[in-house]
Order: C-alpha cells, then structure tokens, then sequence
C-alpha cells in the first residue's frame, strides 16, 4: 500500500509548480535584458554613422570656406600687385637704372680707342635708352597679364558662392591700364618714336 497520501501528494506539486514559476520569471528576466541590450546596440549603431556624418559635414564646409577665403586673399593680392607693377613701368625701377648704366659702360669701353661721335652717341647714349625701355616695357607686360588674370580667373573652375570683390576688380582694372601705358610708352621709347636721339652734322 502507497504510503504517500493526499496531503503530500499536494505540497510535492505545489513544490514542483513553484519551482517551475521561478525558472520562468529568470529566463523572463534573461530575455528582457538580452531584449534591451540589443535595443540599446541597435540606437548606437544608428545614432553613431549619423553623428559621423554630421560631423564629415561640418568638416568640409569649414574646409570650402578656408579654401574660398584663400582664393579671394590670393585675388586680392594680385590685384594690388598688378597695379604696382603698373606705376613701376610708367617712373621706371632701379634693375633699368643698372641696365642702362651697363650699356653706357660698355659704350665707352668700346669707344674709348676712338669713334666717330655718331658711333659714340649710339653706343654711349642709345643703348642705355633701350635697356631702360626694355626694362619698364617688361614691368608693363607683367602687369597686363597678372590684372587679366585676376579678372579672368572666377570665369574658369568651380563657380564661386559669392561674386569677387568690387574693389578687387577695380584695382585689377587699374593695373591693366597703367600696364598698358607702360607698354606703349616703352614701345615708343625703343624705336626712337618720342625722343630722338641726337644727331652729329654732317
């Protein structure tokens, strides 16, 4: 005869239930946090590319803006370098004053065993003039091609996202013109076409 009776049969099932509920509520537990682990990997992950992102962009705005200011700063400069080198073309620089003071020693050094005055004026004095010509009339070409360029520049690559300065263009505008005359007036100084030089009788 089974010793076992009702009342025992009944806690070993209440023992075994609850047992039971609490390997439930652990494995419950286990899944909740794994569940939210995963959740909390799954917001980096999306939050972390877009922050990288944002911060790439941020990065190459400051990168266009450094360079756009440096391109503006370089224009600017060549501006005001091209109208310098117009005013240099018109009064002269001190490289033509040592051009011309080298022909004029030449000049007499081939003179100095005799010449007629006509070869001593030409050698002496003409050759000299000429350097001092071709000297400005360089400083003048320089200026017309770095103004043109300052003025022609925004035409060519990546349009720009604000216009060139007025001033710049003014000032580019400037040099071009000083250049020009430089050039003129050293064109004509060359050949003889505004001074002439002097001349012997006979």
């Amino acid at each position: 005869m089974n010793p076992t009776t009702p009342e025992a049969v009944a806690d070993g099932e209440k023992t075994t239930d609850t047992t039971i509920g609490k390997t439930t509520d652990k494995a419950t537990a286990e899944a909740d946090r794994v569940t939210a682990e995963n959740q909390e990997q799954r917001d980096r992950d999306e939050t972390g590319p877009e922050d990288t992102t944002e911060a790439e962009t941020v990065e190459e705005a400051d990168d266009d803006a450094d360079e756009e200011t440096s391109g503006r700063l370089a224009a600017a400069s060549a501006a005001v370098v091209s109208a310098g080198l117009g005013v240099v073309a018109l009064t002269g620089a001190w490289s033509g004053r040592v051009a011309a003071e080298r022909e004029t020693l030449i000049g007499q050094i081939k003179t100095s065993s005799g010449g007629s005055a006509a070869q001593q004026i030409n050698e002496i004095y003409g050759d000299a003039w000429h350097a001092t010509a071709l000297v400005n009339g360089l400083f003048g070409l320089l200026a017309l091609l770095v103004g043109t360029y300052v003025l022609v520049r925004p035409a060519f690559g990546a349009p720009a996202p604000r216009p060139q300065a007025g001033w710049v263009r003014a000032v580019a505008r400037g040099g071009i013109a000083l250049g020009a005359l430089g050039v003129l007036i050293s064109v004509a100084m060359y050949f003889d076409l505004i001074v002439a030089l002097p001349t012997t009788a006979g």
